[in-house]
C-alpha cells in the first residue's frame, strides 16, 4: 500500500500544473484489446505487478466483465509517467469496444482531449473502428495510433519483414483516410506519421512496443522486433523495449494538455459566448475563475452512494461547495472529492481544472449534466448518442414484497446508463427495460441479480416498433370533451434530413428564431413550417401554422402535452411514433381558460393526431442491424443461408486471403439468438460484430400480422381502431 500512497501524493502535486496533465482515452473495436493495453500502462507507471499485466485486466473490475472477457463500461484512473526531464499525470478512460456500449464511449469523450486508437495488426480497420474515430474527431479530440497484436502477422500468418512493414503501412493509410474525410480541416495537423511519433506498433499482450522516437532510443526496430518474434524471445523484447514507456511517451508529445486543449473544445461542446468571463475562464483552464464542470458518467458505490465523475472546465473544487445543476434546475451539496484509481477512490482536499473527477454529493445530476457555482449559465451541448434502444424486455419481481426495491434499483441502472429507457406499463404493471441490443439488455439483468441480490423474472426480448404515415392526412377535427374547444390537425412524413439535424443536435428548439429557420427551410421544410415550428420531440415536429387565434399562445403548452402522449404511444399498436410532422392548421378556442384545461386541450389534441395518422396509410417501422461476418471461405454459404433465413440481404463481400467478410443488414426482430446459430453454421469458425442500421418500413405482407403480435402482447383489442373511434 506504501507504493499507492507514494502514487496518491505525487497525482496531488501534479494536478496543480495543468502543462503536465493529459486526459486521454483509449478506444477501438471489440477485441483489439484496449484493456490489456490499459493493463500494462499500469503496471508500467507502478500500479499493479507487472507479472500480472495483461492477465489482470484490473480495469475489467466488474466480475461479469472478467467472465465475458469483454469491457462493458468505461473505467477511470489516474497515473503518473516520467517523462526526459519531469513527471506527467495522465488520467485515463478505458472504453468498451462493443457495439451495444456505445454510449458510454460517447460520454467518455466529452472527458478526454486525446485518445489512444487501438486496431489489431490482423484485422485492421473495422466498423466499430470507424464508429469511435468519428466520435472522437466530432468532439475534436485529438487521436494517436497504436497498432497492436503485431507478432501474430509474424507468427500466425508468417508474413516476411517487408509484408509486415507494407501491412502496418496499409493500417496507417487506411486511418488516415478516415481522420481526412471526417474532419478535412483539422487532418493537416492531425494528420498520423510514423516519422514524426503518433503511430506505436507493438503486442499489448507480451508488453513491448516500437515507434521511430523509441527506436532511436533503444536501437529496437523492425528488424529487432521481426529476429526476436521469430526467435520466441517476446520477453527480452519487453525488456529492451517496454510498451508503457513508448506509448505514454507518445501521449505526453503528441497530446494535447488541457490547457491547449480547452481553448479549441471549449467552443465545440458549449454554444456560449467565448469572450465572456466564463467562457474566457474555461479557454484558459483558470482555476480561480468559476467552478464550470460537466458530468460525463454516474458510478453507483455500495459504500458512498452516487460518485458523479466528470470534466472539470473551470474553477478549483472542495467539498461544502454548492452547485447549481443547470438542466435540473437544482442545487446540491458537494460532500467530498476525489480522483479515481481503477476501482479505488482516493479523496483529495480540493482539486483544481482540467482534471477528471470523483464526487459525491450530485445527487441530481445524471451523465450529460452542467454544474457550476454560478447562476445564470448557458448548458453544454447535449451528449448525442449514435443510436438508440431498439430491444425491450419486461423484467418484474418475483417476490411481490421486492417490487419497491425493484423500482428503485431501475432507476439507479437508468441513472448510471442514459442508454437504457425504463418504463413503467401501465396496462400490465411490468416493467420495460430498453437498450442497445441483447447483450446490452443481458448484462444490465445479470447487474440487478448480482449486485442487489434481487430474484427477478424476465420475459424473452422483444423488439420495439415505431409508427409512421406515409402520406398526407385529411385536416381531422378533434372536439374537447365538453365540446367547446376544436382543434384542426393534418399528420404527414417529415423529411428524414429534418430529423437528422434534430438528432445530430446540428438544429435545437433553444438557438435563435432565425438561423433555425434558414436551416429548417433548406432542410425541405415549408417557409410557414419553419416559422410556426413548436415542438421536436423524438423524432417527430409539431407546426402552428394557424393566423391570428385568440388564446393560443396560452393553450400551446396543453396542445404540445397532447402531441408528446400521442407521439410516445400510436393508435396501431400503441408503439412510439417516428418522422412524422404534425400541423395545427385551425382550432376555436373557448373564451373562459376554465373551458379549456388539460383534461379538455390534451385529450382533444391526442385524438385528432391519432385519427389523422389513421387515414395516412399509417405502418410499422422496424430497426435493422448492419452485419459484419468474417468466415472461412467454406463455410461462406452457410452464412449467406443464415442472413436470409432471417429477412436478411448481403450488401457487399471482401475477400483477404482465405477469408471472407460479409456485409449485411437484417431486422432486428430476426436476430435474436443469432449468435448461437451462426456459431453453429460455421463451426464456431466465425468473428461478427453489429451496428444500428436505422429504421425501415416493415414488408406490407406482415404489416397487419406484426401489429395484432403487439396488440395480443399488450393485451389490447385484437381489431385495429378506425378513425371514428377515435371522434366519437
Amino acid at each position: 500500500m506504501a507504493r499507492a500512497k507514494k502514487m496518491a501524493d505525487k497525482i496531488i502535486s501534479l494536478m496543480y500544473k495543468p502543462d503536465t496533465i493529459r486526459n486521454i482515452g483509449i478506444v477501438a473495436h471489440i477485441d483489439h484489446g484496449k484493456t490489456t493495453l490499459s493493463d500494462n500502462l499500469l503496471a508500467g507507471a507502478g500500479m499493479i505487478s507487472e507479472e500480472l499485466a495483461g492477465k489482470q485486466l484490473y480495469l475489467d473490475f466488474d466480475s461479469q466483465e472478467q467472465e465475458r472477457g469483454i469491457t462493458i463500461s468505461a473505467a477511470n484512473v489516474s497515473m503518473v509517467h516520467d517523462y526526459k526531464d519531469g513527471e506527467y499525470l495522465i488520467n485515463l478512460i478505458d472504453t468498451p469496444g462493443h457495439v451495444d456500449f456505445g454510449g458510454d464511449v460517447t460520454r467518455a469523450m466529452r472527458a478526454v482531449d486525446g485518445v489512444v486508437v487501438v486496431i489489431d495488426a490482423v484485422e485492421g480497420v473495422m466498423p466499430q473502428t470507424e464508429t469511435v474515430l468519428r466520435q472522437a474527431l466530432k468532439e475534436k479530440v485529438k487521436p494517436i495510433l497504436f497498432v497492436n497484436k503485431v507478432d501474430r502477422l509474424i507468427k500466425e500468418l508468417e508474413v516476411t519483414s517487408e509484408q509486415m512493414q507494407e501491412r502496418l503501412l496499409k493500417v496507417i493509410t487506411e486511418v488516415n483516410k478516415l481522420i481526412k474525410g471526417m474532419n478535412p480541416e483539422k487532418y493537416k495537423e492531425w494528420k498520423l506519421d510514423v516519422a514524426a511519433g503518433s503511430v506505436a506498433f507493438g503486442s499489448a499482450l507480451y508488453n513491448w512496443a516500437v515507434s521511430v522516437p523509441s527506436m532511436k532510443d533503444t536501437g529496437i526496430g523492425f528488424k529487432e522486433v521481426y529476429d526476436y518474434i521469430q526467435e520466441d524471445k517476446s520477453k527480452e523484447l519487453a525488456k529492451k523495449s517496454p510498451l508503457y514507456k513508448v506509448i505514454l511517451d507518445m501521449v505526453i508529445r503528441h497530446l494535447p494538455s488541457p490547457v491547449q486543449a480547452q481553448e479549441e473544445r471549449v467552443g465545440v461542446i458549449w454554444s456560449g459566448d467565448m469572450q465572456s468571463k466564463e467562457g474566457q475562464s474555461m479557454a484558459k483552464c483558470d482555476p480561480n475563475g468559476p467552478v464550470i464542470l460537466m458530468i460525463t458518467k454516474i458510478v453507483a458505490d455500495i459504500h458512498a452512494g452516487e460518485i458523479a465523475v466528470g470534466r472539470l472546465f473551470s474553477g478549483t473544487l472542495k467539498p461544502g461547495t454548492e452547485l447549481n445543476i443547470v438542466d435540473r434546475k437544482v442545487r446540491n451539496r458537494i460532500q467530498t472529492t476525489g480522483l479515481f484509481m481503477g476501482p479505488k477512490r482516493i479523496d483529495v482536499p480540493e482539486i483544481p481544472a482540467g482534471n477528471i473527477v470523483a464526487l459525491v454529493g450530485l445527487k441530481d445530476a445524471v451523465a450529460g449534466s452542467t454544474c457550476t457555482t454560478l447562476e445564470e449559465f448557458e448548458p453544454f451541448e447535449l451528449i448525442v448518442h449514435i443510436s438508440e434502444p431498439v430491444v425491450t424486455m419486461a423484467i418484474e419481481a418475483k417476490n411481490p414484497r421486492d417490487l419497491p426495491k425493484l423500482i428503485e434499483v431501475l432507476r439507479a441502472i437508468a441513472k448510471e446508463d442514459p442508454t437504457l429507457q425504463v418504463t413503467l406499463n401501465e396496462e400490465t404493471g411490468e416493467h420495460l427495460l430498453s437498450g442497445m441490443g441483447e447483450l446490452h439488455l443481458e448484462v444490465k439483468v445479470e447487474k440487478i441479480r448480482r449486485e442487489r441480490g434481487l430474484e427477478i423474472v424476465t420475459s424473452p426480448p422483444i423488439v420495439v416498433f415505431r409508427e409512421t404515415v406515409t402520406r398526407l392526412s385529411p385536416a381531422v377535427e378533434g372536439k374537447s370533451p365538453n365540446k367547446h374547444n376544436r382543434f384542426y390537425i393534418t399528420v404527414e412524413p417529415l423529411e428524414p434530413e429534418v430529423v437528422r439535424l434534430f438528432k445530430q443536435g446540428e438544429v435545437s428548439m433553444r438557438m435563435d428564431k432565425k438561423e433555425r429557420r434558414r436551416i429548417l427551410q433548406e432542410a425541405g421544410l415549408s417557409k410557414e413550417e419553419a416559422v410556426g415550428i413548436q415542438e421536436y420531440y423524438e423524432g417527430n415536429i409539431f407546426c402552428d401554422v394557424t393566423k391570428g387565434i385568440q388564446y393560443l399562445n396560452e393553450t400551446m403548452e396543453l396542445i404540445l402535452e397532447g402531441f408528446r402522449e400521442a407521439m410516445r404511444a400510436g393508435p396501431l399498436a400503441r408503439e412510439p411514433v417516428m418522422s412524422l410532422k404534425a400541423k395545427l392548421v385551425d382550432c376555436k378556442l373557448h373564451e373562459d381558460a376554465i373551458h379549456r384545461g388539460p383534461a379538455q386541450v390534451i385529450p382533444a389534441v391526442r385524438s385528432a393526431i391519432f385519427a389523422a395518422i389513421l387515414q395516412a396509410d399509417a405502418t410499422l417501422l422496424e430497426p435493422y442491424q448492419k452485419v459484419f461476418i468474417t468466415v472461412p471461405q467454406e463455410s461462406l454459404g452457410n452464412v449467406t443461408r443464415e442472413i436470409q433465413g432471417r429477412r436478411g440481404q448481403v450488401l457487399e463481400m471482401k475477400q483477404d486471403g482465405d477469408l471472407v467478410t460479409v456485409i449485411a443488414k437484417a431486422p432486428v426482430k430476426e436476430m435474436f439468438g443469432f449468435a448461437g446459430d451462426i456459431r453453429s453454421a460455421t463451426a464456431g469458425k466465425a468473428f461478427w460484430s453489429v451496428e444500428h442500421a436505422g429504421f425501415e418500413s416493415v414488408p406490407q405482407g406482415v404489416l397487419e400480422e406484426f401489429v395484432m403480435e403487439v396488440r395480443k402482447r399488450k393485451g389490447l383489442k385484437m381489431e385495429i381502431p378506425t378513425p371514428e373511434y377515435f371522434l366519437s
